[in-house]
């Protein structure tokens, strides 16, 4: 399959995204949005988007502002300004119906954008998705948790922190392995793409703008969870049950809330679920994106 990098402009700027053909030019349209941190649309899928590809579909991944190698926006990176984008994204490529996929942020904008745009969406798929819990965590301690968080957020703690150990090649390599669990899916390959888009240093600051937009002292921002119900669309929810940042049985819950949805829990996976179990996650979204 070909892959490409192009731009799009859009009304405040530029975004780069790749794009994996199909062998059918009238192929159906899959737009997949990565995480946060120095997550892009390489990391994220360019492992998983080729065997969608050879499945028939005509894959599309942008690095939303300030990722990858899309140039950071003029405006704050607030949840509701990310799910907005998409809309403009997909309008400036002029996509009359598609699939969309998100991981972790992206699977947060995912839902974000077919609750506000369902109708030229034809299904969607979550992995390890942000928005389906009031807290960063469960439990007796989700509020001390949430608290400590809200200030370490605020007081710019955690972002120099996130860059200290970031820079610590020892402290990169444990915190890869908390969300890629399987040893051999943490390839050279892909250790390598991770140091340089650290060293980089893209979407770390536009990670923090998000952060201070979403972490409340007492809450999230952002819960999806009381809108799941209208959820227009079909959905596949993909989860670890090694997730760290949002427990699995958030997701089985999401899934019983969606009027249409299948939720599939990959047991010892981590959060990056589809960079962990490549071949059991291409599988499920083939023969989901593929109904007979």
């Amino acid at each position: 399959m070909s892959t490409t990098r192009n731009t799009v402009a859009l009304p405040w700027g530029e975004v780069s995204y790749l794009e994996w053909d199909a062998p059918d030019p009238d192929a159906p349209v899959v737009v997949l949005l990565h995480g946060a941190g120095v997550d892009s649309a390489e990391l994220s899928w360019g492992a998983l988007a080729p065997g969608l590809a050879a499945a028939g579909h005509r894959v599309i991944a942008p690095d939303h502002p300030g990722f990858g190698h899309s140039p950071a926006p003029r405006w704050l990176m607030t949840q509701d300004r990310l799910v907005e984008y998409v809309a403009e994204f997909v309008d400036a490529l002029a996509l009359a119906r598609y699939s969309v996929g998100g991981l972790s942020l992206g699977g947060g904008m995912t839902i974000g954008h077919v609750l506000a745009r369902p109708e030229r969406v034809d299904r969607a798929v979550l992995l390890g998705a942000y928005g389906m819990m009031p807290r960063l965590s469960d439990g007796v301690l989700s509020l001390p948790r949430q608290l400590l968080t809200w200030a370490s957020v605020r007081s710019g703690l955690l972002e120099t922190v996130t860059r200290v150990m970031a820079a610590d090649g020892r402290t990169l390599d444990w915190s890869i392995a908390q969300i890629v669990r399987d040893p051999a899916a943490r390839t050279p390959e892909l250790m390598a793409a991770v140091r340089a888009a650290t060293r980089s240093g893209h979407g770390m600051a536009e990670f923090a703008q998000w952060q201070r937009d979403q972490v409340k002292w007492n809450r999230q921002a952002c819960d999806y969870t009381p809108e799941l119900p209208r959820f227009a669309r079909p959905a596949l929810i993909i989860h670890g049950t090694e997730d760290t940042g949002v427990p699995w049985r958030r997701a089985v819950a999401a899934a019983e809330l969606i009027p249409d949805a299948t939720a599939l829990i990959l047991p010892g996976a981590g959060h990056w679920v589809q960079r962990d179990r490549p071949a059991e996650v291409l599988a499920a979204m083939t023969e989901f994106l593929n109904p007979a």
